[in-house]
């Protein structure tokens, strides 16, 4: 019998439905290979050749939402896991899934530290108005 006395299956909130843990959405795998590339602000992009996820059994529900919402707008890893109300973790294991399986490929914006100096940048556009 259920905690609420009626048999039937018990659910954590009428609204929520049943609570399923974020480890059951990656089948308890806490890394990826791909995972050492995801930071926050990586942004993932679905490839153009990923036509009907949903046709692939070895997808989650999960992982076809992901390739999905990324498929008109690239989104970074923390607006996944915002519009999935998912775990940044549970996040970063299905994108790296779904690299491994190339649905989709992820760009990682360029570090502050490799960036040019703006005053390089004004140089090289001062000498151009100069020609």
């Amino acid at each position: 019998m259920s905690a609420d006395g009626q048999g039937g299956s018990h659910w954590f909130d009428d609204e929520a439905g049943p609570v399923v843990r974020p480890y059951a959405v990656t089948r308890g795998r806490t890394t990826s290979a791909a995972q050492h590339r995801l930071d926050l602000i990586a942004v993932v992009v679905t490839e153009p050749h990923a036509d009907d996820p949903e046709a692939d059994p070895t997808l989650s529900p999960e992982h076809v939402d992901i390739v999905e919402l990324c498929r008109d707008t690239s989104q970074t890893v923390a607006e996944l896991s915002a519009e999935l109300d998912l775990p940044i973790g549970v996040v970063r294991v299905l994108v790296g899934d779904l690299v491994e399986s190339e649905y989709v490929h992820v760009n990682r914006p360029v570090p502050p530290a490799e960036l040019p100096d703006e005053s390089i940048l004004r140089d090289v556009i001062n000498g151009l108005r100069a020609l």
